[in-house]
């Protein structure tokens, strides 16, 4: 079985990443594993050319401090540290896991395909081809409602 003692939560506040905690919040307790959340703030881009020029985060620091501070350890058996970082997210993402000697990552991922996704990037995909662990992605499901009248031709 594979040793579990720290693990690295990234998260981008997303309801994915959201349920994304919850796993690694209860893998860290039944592995008595550390577990640090991690967030990070990428700079802002300008323009669209090879000369693009950095101009700090387009991120609120204390804002993201505050919210990263909200993931809170669910059992006192739990030891859980927060790490606001500034970089290229999957990059920082994976040399945090380094540095730390992470066991593994678990991150929210938006699912995101076609356009939006080329368009978007996509950090959890980054993270898995550079990771030195074992990542965990977690995808936050759409809640389908039904109404009454297909519930009960679904059930019948």
């Amino acid at each position: 079985m594979l040793p579990i003692r720290t693990i690295l939560f990234a998260t981008d506040f997303s309801p994915a990443s959201k349920i994304a905690f919850e796993v690694a919040a209860a893998l860290a307790r039944d592995y008595n594993a550390r577990l640090i959340a991690l967030h990070v703030i990428e700079p802002v881009q300008m323009g669209f050319s090879e000369f693009n020029a950095y101009v700090g985060p387009d991120e609120d620091a204390g804002a993201a401090m505050e919210l990263l501070h909200t993931y809170k350890a669910p059992s006192p058996r739990v030891t859980i540290e927060h790490r606001l970082l500034e970089g290229s997210a999957a990059t920082v993402i994976t040399e945090t896991a380094e540095e730390t000697g992470a066991d593994m990552i678990v991150m929210g991922t938006h699912g995101r395909t076609g356009l939006s996704r080329l368009m978007m990037g996509s950090v959890a995909e980054e993270v898995l081809r550079q990771a030195p662990c074992p990542v965990l992605t977690i995808r936050a499901m759409p809640v389908r409602v039904l109404e009454p009248s297909a519930a009960v031709a679904a059930a019948g």
